[in-house]
């Protein structure tokens, strides 16, 4: 008999189940929506409702449950800052899971899990904004633009300051940081 066992196990121990879920949890809160099966978009969402409930106290104490469930400082800082506050006027209901059908190759049952309230996002490009149609017909009387003043030159970066302009890659960081220490052990 199962009498007060709440959740289902998803075939895994309890450390890979609570990785497993920590995971998702955190890929939902940074891209908004998942795809994954029904039964673990079911046991991510319980997870998810309670650290944006976490997120609407803004305690420090509540700062240090979500951390430790989601493991990263700046997603924390991103549950507390700006997807708590979309849901300060609801009592629950934070995340949905709509069902999508089955998978292909193993016929698992799969589903989207999704914050209720997502960000605005800007229009991809050639989607229905970006169309020639859906862009407003300019006014009849234009106005004559403002002249505008030509921008002042730019003097060039000294030397010191591109020393310590942040990299483009790894590597190449890498190779400014050995050089720095060959020239400071050749002087």
């Amino acid at each position: 008999m199962r009498h007060a066992r709440a959740g289902n196990r998803l075939s895994r121990t309890s450390e890979h189940r609570r990785a497993t879920l920590s995971n998702m949890a955190r890929n939902v809160l940074q891209h908004g929506r998942i795809r994954t099966t029904v039964a673990k978009a079911k046991e991510a969402q319980r997870l998810i409702d309670r650290l944006v409930g976490l997120g609407k106290d803004g305690s420090v104490h509540s700062r240090r449950l979500a951390y430790r469930v989601l493991k990263d400082r700046g997603l924390v800082k991103q549950l507390f800052a700006d997807v708590s506050p979309r849901f300060l006027d609801c009592q629950g209901g934070y995340t949905r899971v709509l069902k999508l059908g089955h998978r292909p190759g193993d016929g698992a049952a799969t589903a989207l899990l999704e914050l209720t309230r997502l960000p605005a996002r800007a229009p991809r490009a050639g989607g229905p904004a970006a169309s020639p149609k859906a862009q407003p017909k300019p006014k009849a009387k234009a106005e004559p633009a403002a002249p505008q003043k030509p921008a002042a030159p730019q003097a060039p970066k000294p030397k010191a300051e591109e020393a310590h302009a942040k990299p483009k890659r790894f590597f190449e960081g890498l190779r400014g940081f050995f050089r720095q220490k060959k020239a400071g052990a050749d002087s």
